[in-house]
C-alpha cells in the first residue's frame, strides 16, 4: 500500500479493522485525506504519518490507539483536521501542533493525555471540549497547571519515540496480509468515493450567489484541488493563496484560500461575504460563493482567462507572452476606471478598494478589465477607515504619499493607485525596477521627472508611439494619469471625472461593447462632482 504513490482519498472509517495502523501509508505523499475512525485499531501512531506533507483531514478518532502523539506530526504543514479522540494515546501534546498554520480543527478529547498544552500556538484556541476528558492535561483552555506539571520529562518523549519507531518495523512484517487486505477495500473505496456521502466537517456547504444555485461543498473544493496542491496554485497575494480549480461539472473557478483576516467574528465575516456577494458588475470579478471550515475560509471567483494585467503586460516579450497593443490597453484602462468608479459610487455603502494595482486588474477571455480583490476592503465607515502603522494598506509603487503621514484610506488614494496603473499602461514599466529607475527611485518618480521637464515622449512606450493612434491620444492619456498621481488628494480627480475626461476625447468605436457611452451611475451624477477643496 505504501507505493501508491498518487493515492489521495483512503476512507475505511466504520469497518471493524484490527491490527495496528499501517506505517507504510506514511509513503503515500499524495494522501489528502486519511479516515480511519471507528475501528479497533490498536498500537501506536506511525512516525512516518508526519511525512505526509499534502495531508488535509486525518482521522484516527475512535480506536484502540495508545502510546504517544508523534512530534513528526509538526511536518503536516497542510493539515486542516486532526481528530485523535476516543484512543487511549499517553503522553504530551507536542509543541510542534502549534506551528501547524492550517490546523483548524483539532480533536483530542477522551485519551490519557498528561501535561500543559504548548503555549504560543493556536492549541490554546480550540474549545475546551476538543480536550475533554484527559485527566492530566493542563492549561488554557483547561485549568491551570500545576507547579508539579509544567516540565516534561524528556526520557518520557524519547521512550515514546524509540516505541514507536519500534513498532513501525513490526507493522510491516506482521501485519502484511492486513495491508494487502485495506488495499482492496481501498481501491474499490476510492473509485466509488462520491461526495454526497461525505461527514462533517467536509460536508460543509458553500454559500453561492449563482441563479441557479450551485450545490458545493468543502469537499468539492478539495477535490476539485488536489487538496489544494502546489499544482493548482496560480497565484498568491497579501491575502492568500488562490488556486485554479475544475468543478464536477466541467465549470472552471478560482478560490482564494484566505491566509490571514484579522478582527473579523463568524458573523462580521459572513455579513461581508453576504455584501460582496451581490455586487455585480462587468468590470468587478464577481464573488461566486464562500465557506468556512473552522477557522478556514474560502472564496470563490469566476476564473479570469488571461489572467493578471501585470503577468501579461510585462511578460510580452517572453516565449508565448501576448502583446497588449494600444486599443488594448485602452480598454484595459477604460474597463478598470469603470470598476473602480462603480466601487467608489454606485455600491451602498461605497468601497474603498484600498489595494488597486496591476495584480489585482484581471483580464478575462476578451481581454476586458475586471478589478479583483475589492471584496478583501472593509466597507467604508466611519469607524473604518484609520490603518495602523503595521496594517498600511496598499502595495510598494502604488502607495500614495499621504499614507505614510495620516494611514488613512480614501477613495483619492485609490485614484493615485490606479493613476500608476495608468502610467504602467502608457510606458510598459513596472512600477518598481531598480535597474530602469535605481534604488531610491519609482516608475512614479521616473515620469514626473520626465514630465515637468516637458520630456513627456520619453515616458510612453516605444511600441505604441509607432501605431495609427497617434502621439495626441496617448499624451491626453498621460495628463490624466498626471491628474491622479498629484501628491495632494484634494487636486486628484474621482473616478466618474476620470471617466469624464475619457469620454471627452476617445473616438468611440460604435462596435466596441466597452463603450464609453454606456457608462452610467444611477445614484450619483457624471459630470457635475466637484472636486474635494483643500482643508
Amino acid at each position: 500500500m505504501g507505493k501508491l504513490e498518487k493515492l489521495a482519498i483512503l476512507q475505511l472509517g466504520g469497518n471493524s479493522l484490527t491490527g495496528n495502523v499501517p506505517s507504510e501509508l506514511g509513503n503515500c505523499k499524495s494522501l489528502i485525506w486519511l479516515d480511519l475512525n471507528s475501528n479497533n485499531l490498536t498500537g501506536s501512531i506511525p512516525v512516518s504519518y508526519g511525512n505526509m506533507v499534502y495531508l488535509q483531514v486525518l482521522n484516527l478518532g475512535h480506536n484502540l490507539l495508545s502510546g504517544a502523539i508523534p512530534d513528526s506530526f509538526g511536518g503536516l504543514k497542510a493539515i486542516g483536521v486532526l481528530d485523535l479522540s476516543h484512543n487511549n494515546l499517553q503522553g504530551f501534546l507536542p509543541g510542534s501542533l502549534g506551528g501547524l498554520s492550517f490546523l483548524s480543527d483539532l480533536d483530542v478529547s477522551n485519551n490519557n493525555l498528561t501535561g500543559p498544552i504548548p503555549f504560543g500556538g493556536q492549541l490554546t484556541t480550540f474549545p475546551l471540549k476538543r480536550y475533554a476528558n484527559n485527566s492530566g492535561l493542563c492549561g488554557l483552555p483547561l485549568p491551570p497547571c500545576s507547579s508539579g506539571s509544567r516540565h516534561r520529562p524528556t526520557s518520557s518523549i524519547a521512550h515514546h519515540k524509540k516505541q514507536s519507531i519500534t513498532t513501525g518495523m513490526i507493522t510491516g512484517l506482521v501485519f502484511s496480509f492486513m495491508c494487502m487486505l485495506m488495499l482492496t477495500i481501498a481501491l474499490y473505496r476510492v473509485s466509488s468515493w462520491k461526495l454526497s456521502s461525505v461527514h462533517e466537517p467536509l460536508s460543509i456547504n458553500v454559500a453561492t450567489f449563482e441563479k441557479p444555485l450551485r450545490k458545493l461543498t468543502f469537499a468539492h473544493l478539495l477535490e476539485a484541488t488536489n487538496g489544494f496542491s502546489a499544482d493548482s496554485m496560480i497565484g498568491s497575494g497579501g491575502f492568500g493563496d488562490v488556486y485554479k480549480a475544475k468543478l464536477g461539472d466541467g465549470a472552471v473557478v478560482a478560490i482564494k484560500k484566505l491566509i490571514q483576516v484579522t478582527g473579523q467574528g463568524d458573523r462580521e465575516f459572513m455579513a461581508e461575504m453576504e455584501t460582496i456577494g451581490k455586487i455585480k458588475h462587468r468590470n468587478l470579478v464577481p464573488l461566486l460563493g464562500y465557506c468556512k471550515i473552522g477557522e478556514e475560509r474560502l472564496l470563490v471567483y469566476e476564473y479570469m482567462k488571461h489572467g493578471s494585467l501585470e503577468t501579461v503586460l510585462h511578460e510580452k516579450t517572453k516565449r508565448g507572452g501576448v502583446f497588449l497593443d494600444w486599443t488594448a490597453r485602452k480598454k484595459i484602462a477604460t474597463g478598470a476606471a469603470r470598476g473602480l468608479a462603480f466601487l467608489h459610487h454606485s455600491c451602498i455603502p461605497h468601497i474603498i478598494h484600498r489595494d488597486m494595482k496591476s495584480s489585482n486588474v484581471l483580464l478575462d477571455q476578451d481581454f476586458t478589465a475586471r478589478v479583483s480583490d475589492f471584496g478583501m476592503a472593509r466597507l467604508v465607515s466611519a469607524l473604518d477607515t484609520h490603518l495602523s502603522v503595521s496594517t498600511l494598506a496598499g502595495t510598494p509603487g502604488y502607495v500614495p504619499p499621504e499614507y505614510y503621514q495620516s494611514f488613512r484610506c480614501t477613495t483619492k488614494g485609490d485614484v493615485y493607485s490606479y493613476g500608476v496603473i495608468l502610467l504602467e499602461l502608457l510606458s510598459g514599466k513596472k512600477p518598481i525596477d531598480p535597474e530602469e529607475f535605481g534604488e531610491d527611485n519609482n516608475l512614479v518618480g521616473w515620469a514626473k521627472q520626465l514630465y515637468k521637464e516637458s520630456r513627456g515622449a520619453e515616458i510612453l512606450d516605444p511600441d505604441l508611439i509607432t501605431e495609427k493612434s497617434g502621439d495626441v491620444e496617448l499624451f491626453h492619456y498621460l495628463k490624466i494619469a498626471s491628474q491622479c498621481l498629484d501628491d495632494r488628494p484634494f487636486k486628484r480627480p474621482t473616478m466618474i471625472q476620470v471617466m469624464a475626461m475619457f469620454k471627452e476625447f476617445v473616438q468611440v468605436d460604435t462596435e466596441n461593447n466597452d463603450s464609453l457611452d454606456d457608462f452610467s451611475l444611477k445614484e450619483t451624477p457624471l459630470v457635475e462632482e466637484p472636486r474635494d477643496k483643500e482643508p
